[in-house]
């Protein structure tokens, strides 16, 4: 992604991903195989009047990242990657379910929509471990959060608290 990035009149010191496809998702290649390349434009028609985006997705396949993104978007000599994964094991009426299992037999452990796999890229700092992908960036359902609090449970994965420490990873790594 640096390699891309302009305009150049400054210095990237490193770049740090969370749970990003590095490699494409499998969720992503079975999604467009089960709607058909044909029946896409209608499907993204219809998500889009519903306010969903759609443009990424087919962006999002192993075959895009393998023989287009990362070709055309090498890492840039100097610069510190470091990349972190997720696993968790999404319950019964989880909307991560489907997903998680679909990409589990291609690519083992991921977060409901990213492989460890895929995520790994540069020097990989770690899984984090319980999290969906939408618990990593810190979209998890409020409501969620207030039930688990009135049952007694506590969530393990706090979004913030990673973010922070990561910074001082960063820092501590001189960045």
């Amino acid at each position: 992604m640096i390699s891309r990035l302009r305009p150049t009149g400054f210095k990237v010191l490193s770049l740090t991903t969370i749970s990003s496809p590095h490699q494409g998702s499998p969720f992503a290649d079975y999604a467009i195989r089960f709607v058909g390349e044909k029946r896409l434009p209608r499907l993204y028609r219809i998500l889009e009047r519903i306010g969903l985006e759609t443009g990424a997705f087919q962006q999002l396949t192993t075959e895009f990242m393998r023989n287009n993104f990362n070709p055309r978007t090498p890492d840039v000599k100097g610069i510190k990657y470091f990349s972190y994964g997720a696993s968790t094991h999404p319950g019964l009426l989880s909307p991560f379910r489907a997903p998680y299992n679909i990409i589990r037999r291609v690519d083992g452990d991921n977060d409901g929509l990213v492989s460890i796999k895929s995520a790994s890229h540069g020097i990989y700092k770690g899984t984090l471990i319980g999290p969906s992908h939408l618990d990593i960036i810190n979209w998890t359902n409020r409501l969620k959060w207030i039930i688990k609090g009135v049952l007694g449970h506590h969530n393990k994965f706090n979004a913030i608290a990673f973010y922070l420490a990561l910074s001082d990873m960063l820092a501590d790594e001189g960045l």
